[in-house]
């Protein structure tokens, strides 16, 4: 773009042109910049192991991205662990290459990190013996609720006692009580308070990660930081102060090292931090429209492809790309909506459902509108609401866009649907 056309006029994703890659691959399309997702891995080589939460974005593209660049990965399901498999991370290895994290087994979870030898970071005393009886004298580690969470919303709170994640903090002697019963060695201990949280509330699970991993000191050989880490949305959003966050933890670590008499491996959990400014979701305006004193954009892209404002009334940053090449446009208040035959379609709105407008370039019928810092949580969370298809995903590496998903066809919606035969 040209030093003086607004930012939100946008020409080009990581140096391919906008129309080019509409061209190509339809719309929507997710496009990611694999550049970016770099640049977050190397903020975060202070930790001695950085552990993705693939649930953020899961695209085997992105898996063997990451695995290539030395993080590890975590994975709550069968379908993550296969996943993970197949972008080339190896079952077993030191630091675990794949963890299985979760609050339960579903039965073919526990049955496949019983057949690949997974370590398994427990989210419940069950899950100890349940894993207990297939693997009697295994290790596990586990994950601790410190009974306080804070996340940038409600629903991404993931402590406290409404919480559904986690051992309660008051259980510690109840979970060494089963683990010793099936022979099991706690190794490792793990927290995460919440998704999008502060530095100030993550700075308080060191104190509480500090508390229980004493009590832990003859057998503990790794302590997680987990997630959480906020990501700049808003214009005025600041970035987090990695460096400040390591010290933290690092200063934790070596406290209980010193108890212990031995190294003690520090991890972080990245998931959204990792992907979320990478991700841009490219849609064409379908329709201008006033409605009233609003205005409305409608694009072909819908909440059945990005999910978090309807949830949670996330904020994402917007761009237009003018079919025509302009660089200025006059300035619109405009809502932002899309195809679904659904009110909460809208992707300006606050979390509550109440619509919103945000000032943006004019736009107009064929122009493509780009919604921005959707790297995370955003296709991983995609459905086929109305019968829509799955948007396409590229990953652009060196310049260079590659199909890391092809978009859904409609073979493909009534894959293993059938008709009963009633004549």
């Amino acid at each position: 773009m040209k030093a003086n056309t607004p930012p939100d006029l946008r020409t080009t994703i990581a140096g391919v042109p906008v129309r080019d890659l509409a061209d190509q691959f339809g719309t929507p399309t997710y496009v990611y910049d694999a550049a970016t997702i770099v640049e977050r891995i190397k903020d975060l080589k202070p930790f001695d192991a950085i552990r993705y939460a693939q649930k953020a974005n899961s695209n085997i593209a992105v898996l063997d991205l990451v695995r290539r660049h030395g993080v590890l990965v975590d994975a709550v399901s069968a379908g993550e662990i296969g996943r993970a498999l197949a972008a080339g991370y190896k079952p077993e290895g030191e630091p675990h290459p794949i963890v299985y994290t979760a609050d339960i087994f579903d039965r073919e979870s526990l049955d496949l990190v019983v057949e690949k030898g997974l370590h398994v970071n427990c989210g419940s005393p069950d899950m100890i013996d349940q894993y207990g009886e297939r693997v009697p004298g295994g290790s596990i580690t586990l994950r601790i609720n410190p009974g306080f969470g804070h996340g940038h919303s409600q629903k991404t709170n993931t402590g406290g006692e409404s919480s559904k994640h986690g051992i309660w903090h008051d259980q510690v002697d109840d979970c060494i009580a089963r683990a010793a019963k099936h022979g099991l060695k706690i190794s490792g201990l793990h927290m995460h308070i919440g998704s999008g949280t502060d530095l100030e509330h993550l700075s308080q699970v060191c104190g509480a990660m500090e508390r229980t991993a004493r009590v832990f000191a003859s057998t503990l050989d790794t302590i997680s930081a987990g997630g959480g880490l906020p990501t700049p949305y808003r214009p005025n959003d600041g970035r987090v102060d990695i460096g400040a966050y390591f010290q933290l933890w690092d200063a934790t670590r070596k406290r209980l090292e010193a108890v212990a008499g031995r190294p003690i491996r520090l991890e972080i959990e990245p998931g959204r931090y990792l992907v979320a400014e990478s991700g841009y979701l490219v849609s064409e305006v379908r329709a201008v429209k006033r409605m009233g004193g609003n205005t409305f954009y409608l694009v072909d892209a819908g909440f059945n492809n990005l999910a978090r404002p309807i949830l949670y009334g996330a904020y994402h940053p917007m761009s237009i790309a003018p079919a025509d090449g302009a660089t200025d446009r006059p300035r619109v208040s405009a809502a932002v909506g899309g195809p679904l035959c659904e009110s909460g379609d809208i992707f300006t709105q606050d979390e509550g459902g109440y619509v919103c407008t945000r000032d943006l370039p004019e736009a107009k019928v064929g122009d493509h509108l780009i919604i921005e810092c959707a790297g995370a949580y955003g296709f991983a969370m995609g459905s086929n609401y109305n019968s829509k298809p799955l948007a396409a995903e590229v990953l652009i590496h060196d310049g260079k866009p590659h199909l890391a998903r092809r978009r859904q066809t409609l073979e493909d919606l009534i894959r293993g649907e059938s008709i009963p035969k009633l004549d």
